[in-house]
């Protein structure tokens, strides 16, 4: 389980942001806090090699297709069998926090892409 802090970009909003966070760290299960993706996939973080070949894997950043690109720019593509991305610009806290954690909903569709 992954979550973008995205915190070289103001595009997610902060309500959003704050709330997944404070949902997942209520939970107490395990997760990677991660600045941001962008950056990451900039310098080619080798953590994006380990998210990406590490089985199923939950995202909660921004659009789907710009976190597939990312992991793609950095040569380490997402398993599309194996990922769930959720947009936090386009999804609510309830949404986001819900498919993290127990996967009651549905995760980003094509038309928040």
């Amino acid at each position: 389980m992954v979550y973008c802090r995205c915190a070289y970009a103001r595009v997610v909003p902060l309500k959003v942001k704050d709330g997944v966070l404070e949902a997942l760290a209520a939970s107490g299960v395990d997760f990677d806090a991660a600045p941001d993706l962008c950056e990451m996939s900039a310098r080619r973080d080798p953590r994006l090699k380990e998210i990406a070949g590490a089985g199923p894997v939950k995202i909660a950043a921004c659009y789907p297709r710009a976190v597939r690109w990312l992991f793609n720019d950095a040569g380490s593509p997402l398993d599309e069998e194996q990922v769930t991305i959720l947009n936090m610009r386009e999804q609510t806290v309830e949404e986001v926090a819900a498919a993290m954690l127990n996967g009651d909903s549905q995760p980003a569709t094509e038309e928040n892409e």
